[in-house]
C-alpha cells in the first residue's frame, strides 16, 4: 500500500514538473522559434534542399570515395547545411533548441544526482551517445 501511495505521489509531481517545463519562458521561446521557422517560405525551402541533398550523401557515403559524385555531393552538402544554417529562422530554432535541450538536461541531472551522484545523466542532449560520464568531467574523465 505505501509503495502504491508513494508511486502516485511521484506521478503528480512528474505532472507538475511537465507543467511548468510547458509553462516556461525557454519552451514558449523554443516554440516560437519553431512556429517562426515552420511558416516561413524561405526557411522551409533551404530545409527541403538540404534535406533533399543529404539523401544523396547518404547514399555516396555507402561507397566513400570511390563513388563517382563523391566530391560534388560532399561540397554540395557543406553548401547547403551552411545556407540552412545562416537563415535566421533556422539559426533562432536551432539557439532555442539548444536552450530548451539544455532545459531538460539540467531537470535529468537534478533528479538523477537527487538518487545518486553515481547516476550517469545525459549532457547536452547527448543522450545514448559515448560522450564522458555525465557528470561533466567531474570524475576525472574527458568529457567533452
Amino acid at each position: 500500500m505505501i509503495a502504491t501511495l508513494e508511486f502516485v505521489e511521484i506521478l503528480d509531481k512528474s505532472e507538475l514538473l511537465a507543467e511548468m517545463v510547458l509553462n516556461s519562458e525557454v519552451y514558449e521561446e523554443f516554440q516560437n522559434a519553431k512556429l517562426a521557422m515552420d511558416t516561413d517560405l524561405e526557411a522551409q525551402r533551404l530545409i527541403r534542399e538540404f534535406a533533399a541533398v543529404k539523401e544523396h550523401y547518404e547514399d555516396v557515403q555507402r561507397f566513400g570515395r570511390y563513388h563517382p559524385d563523391y566530391s560534388e555531393i560532399m561540397k554540395s552538402v557543406r553548401v547547403k547545411k551552411r545556407a540552412m544554417d545562416l537563415n535566421d529562422k533556422v539559426a533562432t530554432y536551432k539557439i532555442a533548441e539548444r536552450k530548451f535541450q539544455g532545459l531538460l538536461d539540467e531537470i535529468s541531472q537534478y533528479i538523477a544526482f537527487s538518487v545518486s551522484d553515481q547516476i550517469k545523466v545525459p549532457k547536452d542532449g547527448a543522450a545514448l551517445t559515448d560522450h564522458g560520464c555525465g557528470h561533466g568531467g567531474a570524475c576525472g574523465c574527458n568529457a567533452s
